[in-house]
Parts: C-alpha cells; structure tokens; sequence
C-alpha cells in the first residue's frame, strides 16, 4: 500500500519540488498545503502516514501548526518531520524536545529528500 504524506510549506514552488520527487521516486501519495491553517484543514477530512513541515511559515509557524496537532487525538500520532532552515544545534535540540521524528535541513537535495524521509520513517 503506498504511504501518504501532507507537506505543509508556505514555498509553492519548493512544495511542488518535493511533491514531485516523492511521488516520483517513491510513488507516495503527497497533499500540499501551503498554510498551517490550510494543513490543519485538510487534516479535517485527509489522515496522511507522516507529515512533512515547514517550521518558518507567516500566520502560523510549525511549531504551532505541531502543537495543534498534539492536542487532537486525531493527529497526535502521525509522525512529523520539520522541514527547516534553522539548523543550528540549539534548534535541533528544541525540535528533538518536542518530540518530531527528524528533521531535515534546508536547502536540501531533491534527489535525496524522499531517501531522507524514508529513512526517518524507517518505510
């Protein structure tokens, strides 16, 4: 059966990249929400296998967005990983804390991300 994922970034264009790349290599099925209030809107009516997520988005961060999800019994085991800018040690550690299963590190290679999620996932 193929996995599903929900990628939530504000970057349309970055977005439709790692769609592209996961459906292609990897055949999953990816629903692209470029808000976190879009994200937690479909995840009214969608319930991925993982959830991919920008942590710098406008409106509402991903930190937020994940904190939305660990109060509803609905989402709060879907496996999240952040996709993310801010690597520095600290941050990492702080996400770690939250409890998000990786993250990945923007930029990343496109060839290599749904590898990268797999691997996190351990699909």
């Amino acid at each position: 059966m193929n996995k599903s994922i929900l990628l939530i970034d504000d970057e349309v264009n970055l977005a439709q990249v790692v769609a592209v790349c996961l459906e292609s290599f990897k055949g999953w099925k990816v629903t692209v929400a470029n808000s976190g209030k879009e994200g937690l809107r479909l995840l009214e009516t969608i319930k991925p296998d993982a959830i991919l997520l920008d942590v710098m988005m406008p409106e509402m961060d991903g930190i937020s967005v994940y904190q939305n999800l660990q109060n509803n019994s609905e989402t709060q085991n879907i496996p999240v990983i952040f996709l993310t800018a801010k690597v520095q040690v600290s941050d990492r550690e702080r996400f770690a804390q939250l409890g998000i299963v990786g993250t990945i590190a923007k930029p990343f290679e496109p060839l290599k991300i749904a590898d990268q999620i797999a691997e996190l996932l351990d699909w």
